[in-house]
């Protein structure tokens, strides 16, 4: 029981049993400690040279993978400070697909940083001023040196595209990867005025083990992981009349219960003649508007697939409404509902419909459509984790294109842009009157710890490269980085390393703010659901977990802000 006396000394018991209350240093060190420890987690896993993460969860599957967010979110965090870092990457990775690693970072930097100043008898809020300030002139000072392409221009997506893929486990395949993105998002751009706008949900990405990462193809439609549903239908169909249905092809049961009452045979059979004369006038709908190929999304009756095959259609049912849309887009088909609605002009075509079989499954590909809206991306790798990395490589790849794509402004990588702005703001910070000027500089100095790791992850002297770095981009080239696989200071653009300027810009926004958030935080306050241990728990919390364990009663820290 938590005890709060009053200036007469009377005790006041103001939380109940079992609550426990951290204040003012107490409570940021420890907020700040855990967040240190996540940034320690990731640290190791950034760029070219950086090592993978072997996670296994509670059931004992493996993820093997060194993207930030997946790292975070297989690794299930208790502490709710660190809990927020986790949260900024999973957004950075919504939001822009790369830099989860490095907003990471960044954001244990900055509490670092903070940390020291707070030792100093420096006040958080100064802190978190100064820091706002420094994130606005961050994000200004990266604007100046962001080269401005052309949205559409293929060799610049496909460097991007690379970039992201330099610290994953495809670098050596990432050119043929690349190629494939860029084909892909470019595929399902839609231009508006000057600008471009993707959906990246029209990009599909199947994957199979099997195979190997070279066998990756792009296909100009759609695959569905399903297959034909009658044996006597073809298995192959060239220059494809394509009908997308979402009611089914059988006969649907009543709403209200009804009892049929047959007193003799010759009425069974024309119940049963009656009920294939409905199938069949169904499945002649679909003949009589030409086409060869339909895609269900519910149910096909047995009878109706019989009708089917024997007028050579092609059918899949079940199909998921998520690919029925994809296909329409794909195919330029209408999705009918009804099947009195079905015309010649709601079909949509393909090239090819094909059932194949991939490892143990049979797929069914629908490609060579004449301008795919939406395509899909096979993958295939020699295992199931390979596999599962090469998505999520892609994945970075297909986000980072679509970035440059709707804001065409790009940066160098390899921590050039970070030392640029950091000298930048060290400048500017001498403009600041009072404390923030030291947390402006602090600010600076977290930048720089991106470069740092990069050349201390290569083996490189972090010191040495540094201060190498420093001094070239004090001459004014913007984009002398750490190229990171040759293990020396230079030149970015002719490495052809160069990342989304909406990338940079979301980890500066994201780290500073979260960090704001947690040096705001005093006072933490954690209740336990109920006072006694919960049932079936043999005495209540696990030692060592000081209340911080599942900490369900957080104060909303909304309003904090």
């Amino acid at each position: 029981m938590t005890m709060q006396a009053t200036r007469s000394n009377m005790p006041v018991i103001l939380l109940r049993e079992g609550a426990t209350e951290t204040k003012g240093r107490e409570a940021q060190k420890n907020n700040i400690a855990a967040c240190k420890i996540i940034a320690e987690i990731v640290k190791s896993s950034l760029g070219p040279r950086g090592m993978d993460k072997m996670l296994v969860d509670s059931l004992g599957d493996v993820t093997i993978t060194n993207d930030g967010a997946t790292i975070l979110k297989e690794i299930d965090v208790q502490h709710p400070a660190a809990k927020m870092l986790v949260e900024i990457s999973k957004t950075t990775d919504n939001e822009v697909g790369d830099g989860t690693t490095s907003v990471v970072i960044l954001a244990g930097a900055l509490l670092e940083n903070a940390e020291s100043l707070i030792n100093q008898n420096v006040h958080p809020i100064i802190i978190v001023d100064g820091y706002r300030k420094a994130a606005k002139k961050a994000k200004q000072y990266l604007e100046e040196i962001a080269d401005v392409v052309t949205a559409n221009d293929k060799s610049i997506l496909q460097k991007i595209a690379k970039t992201a893929m330099q610290t994953k486990l495809v670098r050596k395949d990432s050119s043929h990867l690349a190629e494939l993105v860029v084909k892909a998002v470019t595929a399902v751009s839609e231009q508006e005025g000057e600008k471009f706008v993707v959906d990246i949900d029209d990009i599909k990405v199947e994957k199979k083990a099997g195979g190997s990462i070279e066998d990756c193809k792009i296909i100009e439609g759609i695959v569905l992981d399903k297959e034909i549903v009658h044996g006597g239908m073809p298995k192959k169909i060239n220059d494809a009349k394509i009908a997308l249905i979402n009611s089914a092809l059988e006969i649907s049961k009543t709403e209200t219960d009804a009892k049929i009452n047959i007193s003799n045979p010759q009425q069974m059979k024309a119940f049963l003649d009656e009920e294939n004369r409905m199938l069949k006038n169904m499945v002649d709908k679909v003949i009589a508007s030409g086409a060869t190929v339909v895609l269900c999304q519910k149910g096909i009756d047995d009878m109706a697939q019989h009708y089917l095959a024997k007028a050579g259609i092609l059918a899949v049912r079940r199909v998921k409404e998520s690919d029925l849309t994809k296909l329409s887009k794909a195919t330029g088909a209408r999705i009918v509902s009804n099947l009195d609605d079905l015309f010649e002009k709601d079909l949509g075509t393909a090239g090819l419909v094909e059932e194949r079989k991939i490892e143990e499954d049979r797929w069914v590909f629908i490609e060579e459509c004449k301008h795919p809206k939406s395509v899909t991306l096979l993958l295939r790798a020699g295992s199931q984790r390979v596999v599962d990395e090469v998505e999520r490589s892609v994945h970075d790849a297909i986000m980072v294109v679509r970035d440059v794509m709707e804001l065409p402004s790009i940066v160098a990588g390899g921590g050039a842009p970070e030392t640029y702005t950091a000298s930048k703001i060290r400048s500017w910070s001498k403009s600041l009157e009072g404390r923030e000027q030291l947390a402006a500089e602090k600010f600076a100095d977290a930048l720089e710890t991106i470069p740092l790791i990069l050349s201390e992850n290569a083996g490189m002297d972090p010191i040495d490269t540094l201060a190498t770095l420093r001094s070239k981009q004090s001459k004014g080239e913007k984009w002398t980085g750490i190229d990171v696989m040759k293990g020396h200071v230079g030149n970015m653009k002719s490495s052809d390393i160069i990342e989304p300027l909406s990338v940079k810009n979301q980890i500066i926004s994201a780290a500073a703010e979260v960090a704001c958030m947690i040096l705001r935080i005093d006072d933490v306050i954690a209740t336990t659901k109920s006072a006694g241990p919960p049932p079936g728990a043999e005495g209540g919390m696990p030692p060592g977990m000081g209340g911080m364990g599942g900490m369900g009663g957080m104060p909303d820290m909304g309003g904090m802000m």
